[in-house]
């Protein structure tokens, strides 16, 4: 027994009067609004009309019902209107992952923008260097880097795309010197980033004869965070691949400097995951469409500032 419907027949009744002209607003036949309002009655056990030929009328315990029934159908019209505007509003919170260099380095900068246009959007970031099950741990969107997706059953969209170059300190360098081919590379001493997307042992470099794969032989540290290898490359531990993300910064204060500048490795592409396409909160709607325009730029731009200082070096 459909007992929000039996409740909707039974306001109905009572706002127009009479069963007929309920029956005409719900477009049913009155046999059927007569029955529906019996069926509640015997399912509360409780009289809520007084009926007669003529007219009818509440009973108390009809009175106290409408009421509480007015209620609940105050809070579904309530909570319709908020399912609505989910839809069509930017509002509530936004739990969304992302790995952690993008996020330090692009994403909370891209969120403050973002919060500036829709302030009733609220944040939960959490940063990770795994995958993550977006349904299982609860994410609205989930922002990663790969080379290419794999078949997850989630909506994506491709938010741009980026690489690494090697990199040491000058200290380093000047000490055991600069390596001009990629075989040289083997003599020195390699510090690799360790994460699902890059291969632990061997770095393939595209350059100006192609791909060469290298095979690092002389591991004297390992990391899990680009961060955190930027700063072991800058305290002269060694030479490493970093993100044009990471290496940046560096680069242009002069406590990097980059290693074999005319190849390039780890190629990657940024994506935005989310549950489902079809009725999307605009909250993510809004944040997917927003990094679509935003963040190809920040990346170009760190893509260009690199290749101009290398250029400036050699020059």
């Amino acid at each position: 027994m459909d007992n929000l419907f039996n409740m909707r027949a039974f306001m109905c009744v009572v706002e127009t009067g009479s069963f007929t002209a309920a029956a005409q607003r719900l477009e049913l036949t009155t046999a059927y609004v007569s029955r529906a309002v019996t069926n509640l009655e015997t399912h509360l056990q409780t009289r809520l009309l007084h009926r007669t030929t003529r007219r009818i009328a509440l009973t108390e315990a009809g009175e106290r019902y409408l009421q509480r029934c007015q209620q609940i159908f105050a809070y579904i019209q309530d909570a319709e209107a908020e399912a609505r505007h989910a839809h069509s509003r930017p509002m509530g919170k936004l739990k969304l992952h992302t790995m952690t260099g993008l996020g330090q380095h692009y994403l909370i900068k891209t969120i403050a923008r973002y919060c500036e246009q829709y302030p009733d959007v609220n944040f939960d970031l959490r940063l990770s260097n795994t995958f993550t099950d977006i349904l299982e741990d609860g994410y609205d969107v989930s922002v990663i880097l790969a080379s290419q997706l794999k078949d997850s059953g989630y909506f994506s969209k491709h938010l741009g795309s980026t690489y690494s170059v090697l990199c040491a300190s000058p200290t380093y360098l000047d000490r055991y010197g600069e390596p001009r081919t990629t075989t040289a590379l083997h003599k020195h001493r390699c510090l690799r980033l360790v994460n699902k997307a890059m291969s632990l042992d061997k770095w393939l470099l595209q350059g100006p004869k192609g791909e060469e794969l290298i095979t690092i032989n002389q591991t004297l540290f390992q990391v899990n965070t680009a961060d955190a290898l930027t700063e072991a490359i800058v305290s002269g531990m060694g030479i490493g691949a970093l993100p044009i993300y990471a290496a940046v910064k560096g680069l242009k204060d002069g406590s990097l400097r980059q290693v074999l500048p005319g190849y390039s490795l780890y190629p990657l592409n940024v994506y935005a995951l989310y549950p489902s396409r079809q009725y999307l909160d605009a909250k993510i709607r809004t944040l997917v469409d927003f990094l679509r325009e935003t963040l190809p730029g920040l990346l170009k731009a760190d893509e260009r500032m690199v290749r101009e200082l290398c250029e400036a070096r050699s020059g």
